[in-house]
């Protein structure tokens, strides 16, 4: 591949292929079943026919289409066996890589956006990237000073492939729908389009991981390397190294998982209470574990391109529904979530109906430790999916107000990562530490005294 495709007629006609290769795939399992081999194993042969199909598309056009395949790969955990283990492998590799630009392309951008005397920025630049992902790829180097860093350079023509793929990607979401059984495709793919500009926008995202590196610098938990350098279209941060949270997915031991789970937990309630900002784009290729001789091991949190703006940390009305619903309390919870929205005034629902239908999904938070399992997550998915389901009849009604609906995504997302890692997690730890609202006022308040007379 010489460069980025950019041509509308050219990427559109390979994603439309995509749909188009499923049903030509389809027809080929047909006729080997004719010829005597069991729909078994032609089932199993088409679905890892499709999954090495989908994961060369997306590759290689990287741009939205691969932001969307890294958006499907966190949700595999909800997939039904038989269907998941052929698509896992592919879609846990959009996370971590892709087809690199050629190095012409890479030093043009560079001289294009840091002047021509680029090269004495640096003490060491590799050529050869160090991962490759959805708008840019990154490349690890010495800067000036000494300190080993990695270059973000963003694809030329990122913008412009990002919407063309995610508008094409909306017209075909209908025949995409059977990837992820269940699953509505087109609202992810529209809350994709909303978030295009910003994450093309690196001084944006050079804002939000100094927000980060700031206020994490010396966690003992978090580490978010600190910015370098920005310009145009260019981010230099600090390199870090460690375990990518694929890996430790795919062949991790039990106590990195443990510990893994219970840091994206924590960092996901602590960083919005900390700093304002919810980092948005939780799949693993953006985690990494690190080893720490005090606790073990560390969570390196990376790319900060989508982040969603919260002042005051996460909405109180989270909190205070999440509670209530843990202590029963049916009434109180249905009005809540009638004056936030999540239920229109022209619907009517049974409150202990909406008590039941919320009560399994929030599990987790009921014990004080909780095994994520892809088994627990396949059952909420077909529990909420199957049309026979009191559950799915009653989410029908339930309405997702715009303001939520990227905390919504990432909760999902977070959940899907500690189930594909099979952690426990003691996450009732971290929500009533960080959760505004999830531990009542009066409570608070006695806790304080306590602190005060100790």
């Amino acid at each position: 591949m010489s460069d980025l495709p950019r041509k509308a007629v050219t990427r559109t006609a390979k994603l439309a292929a995509l749909p188009l290769g499923f049903a030509g795939r389809a027809t080929w399992g047909l006729g080997k079943r004719i010829g005597g081999k069991s729909a078994e194993i032609v089932g199993r042969e088409l679905q890892q026919r499709t999954a090495e199909q989908l994961f060369k598309v997306l590759g290689e056009l990287k741009g939205g289409a691969m932001k969307f395949g890294q958006a499907l790969s966190v949700f595999e955990s909800a997939l039904p066996e038989e269907v998941a283990g052929p698509y896992r492998a592919a879609l846990t590799r959009l996370q971590e890589a892709a087809p690199p630009m050629p190095t012409r392309t890479v030093h043009s951008a560079l001289e294009e956006r840091l002047g021509e005397d680029w090269p004495e920025l640096f003490l060491e630049f590799e050529d050869t990237p160090s991962a490759a992902a959805s708008i840019g790829q990154v490349h690890r180097a010495v800067w000036h000073d000494g300190r080993e860093v990695a270059v973000k350079v963003q694809y030329p023509g990122a913008g412009e492939a990002l919407l063309s793929d995610l508008t094409q990607l909306s017209r075909f979401a209908r025949l995409l729908g059977p990837l992820i059984p269940g699953m509505d495709i087109k609202p992810l793919i529209t809350e994709l389009r909303d978030r295009v500009s910003e994450e093309l926008d690196y001084g944006l995202e050079a804002q939000a991981q100094k927000a980060h590196a700031e206020e994490f610098a010396g966690d003992p938990d978090v580490l978010v390397p600190a910015v370098v350098h920005q310009r145009d279209q260019i981010l230099v941060t600090e390199w870090i190294d460690g375990i990518p949270l694929s890996e430790v997915i795919a062949d991790g031991t039990q106590e990195q998982r443990d510990r893994a789970g219970q840091l994206l937990a924590r960092f996901l309630f602590s960083g919005p209470a900390r700093t304002g900002l919810l980092h948005a784009d939780p799949h693993p290729g953006n985690f990494r574990l690190l080893p720490d001789e005090k606790n073990g091991w560390r969570l390196g949190v990376l790319d900060f391109g989508t982040v969603d703006r919260l002042p005051g940390g996460l909405p109180l009305p989270i909190g205070d529904s999440l509670r209530m619903t843990l202590e029963g309390e049916a009434e109180a919870v249905y009005e809540l979530l009638c004056e936030e929205g999540f239920v229109k005034e022209s619907i009517d629902l049974e409150p202990d109906a909406v008590l039941d239908y919320l009560l399994p999904i929030i599990e987790p938070a009921q014990a004080d430790e909780f095994t994520f399992t892809r088994g627990w997550m396949r059952s909420q998915a077909a529990r909420v999916a199957d049309p026979r389901s009191p559950a799915y009849q009653l989410g029908k009604q339930l309405n997702l107000p715009p303001s939520y609906l990227l905390i919504h995504r990432v909760t999902l997302s977070t959940i899907g990562v500690l189930c594909q890692l099979g952690a426990t997690v003691r996450l009732r730890d971290e929500l009533e530490e960080w959760l505004p609202g999830f531990v009542p006022d009066e409570e608070l308040l006695d806790e304080e005294e306590s602190a005060v007379e100790a």
